[in-house]
């Protein structure tokens, strides 16, 4: 029998294959070694390949698409539904090969070395970001030991490394925070050298200037949408969008009745996360407001709390990305369209 279609559980060092034919009967279940995969795949005909869209994933699928395979990404949670009895790698593999075959199974867009390259400048940005939201509590918690306080907000940080040379603070907390310092300003310098890359890279991309007029986007958050969402076509609306990026509510609806509840939260959470906050920047400047449309605004703040306004903003700013990415044209404000 011919071998049609192949799941693939990749890993570190030992994979699983399972093989079946066009009607979907298995054919070969085979452990394969990391060395071995390559000259397993180059010895078959072009037949249809399933991976799930884990870690190394894009890089297996490049590398068999290059040898003439067809190869599909899907989500992790949409292949564990067709998973036997107990995991093992031959029942990971197997449940991959059937959910390749499904006519409804949605697959992830296999990205491009450059394309995992643009997002690792963002998930780096991203780590340093946290370390040094770390770094800045570490040291306000340290100080406010001995008595020394400064206000919110991490820019504020720099007033409170100013009073390290305080009488009050002993000379041995001196030393230890001083390395916090050092810490602190080194993780600020890499950041802001990370960030002044992107918008220079940002400038030379038409997609992402485009993305950067909607109020509320920027041009690191313009970037991330850019090089996570390489063809908006996969998506049939921009709702579709903005459901992907978890930005709509949990349905638990039966017998005709509709229940909605919290966001799901089951998307990308980096573009998310930076949604929300441009959301959150467009409610609170006035210029920004009158770009994205007051009236809409104030309406949904005399109906809804503050955060469900932010929420549907951002899902609204979602669904404009997409219209924008699509239609390969500019934001134009409420007022702008009305003319």
């Amino acid at each position: 029998m011919q071998i049609s279609v192949i799941g693939l559980d990749i890993a570190k060092q030992v994979f699983q294959v399972h093989a079946a034919d066009a009607a979907g009967r298995p054919v070969a279940q085979i452990k394969l070694r990391r060395a071995q995969v390559l000259d397993y795949f180059r010895a078959l005909p072009p037949c249809l390949v399933g991976l799930e869209a884990c870690a190394t994933a894009h890089y297996w699928a490049r590398e068999l698409s290059a040898l003439g395979h067809s190869v599909r990404l899907m989500p992790p949670a949409y292949v564990k539904p067709y998973v036997r009895r107990n995991k093992t790698d031959a029942a990971d593999a197997q449940a991959i090969a059937e959910a390749l075959t499904r006519p409804t199974m949605r697959f992830v867009p296999v990205k491009s070395a450059d394309q995992q390259a643009m997002l690792m400048l963002h998930r780096a940005r991203q780590l340093l970001v946290r370390q040094r939201t770390m770094l800045a509590t570490a040291l306000r918690a340290h100080l406010a030991e001995f008595g020394i306080i400064a206000p919110q907000g991490i820019h504020r940080v720099e007033k409170l490394a100013a009073q390290l040379h305080d009488p009050s603070v002993p000379p041995l907390a001196r030393d230890a925070l001083n390395l916090l310092v050092e810490q602190l300003a080194s993780t600020w310098k890499q950041i802001d050298a990370i960030e002044m890359q992107l918008v220079a890279i940002h400038r030379t991309q038409a997609v992402s200037r485009r993305l950067a007029s909607i109020p509320g986007v920027g041009p690191i958050t313009a970037m991330a949408i850019a090089s996570t969402v390489p063809d908006p076509a996969m998506f049939r609306s921009g709702r579709e969008f903005a459901a992907w990026l978890g930005l709509t509510p949990k349905s638990h609806s039966s017998g005709g009745k509709d229940r909605l509840g919290r966001i799901s939260k089951r998307g990308d959470r980096y573009i998310r996360h930076l949604l929300y906050v441009g959301a959150g920047n467009v409610i609170r400047f006035a210029k920004a407001r009158a770009a994205a449309g007051e009236n809409w605004i104030r309406g949904l703040q005399q109906r809804r709390p503050p955060k469900v306004v932010i929420i549907a903003l951002a899902n609204k700013m979602a669904r404009i990305a997409w219209a924008l990415m699509v239609r390969e044209q500019p934001f134009r404000s409420p007022a702008q369209a009305a003319l």
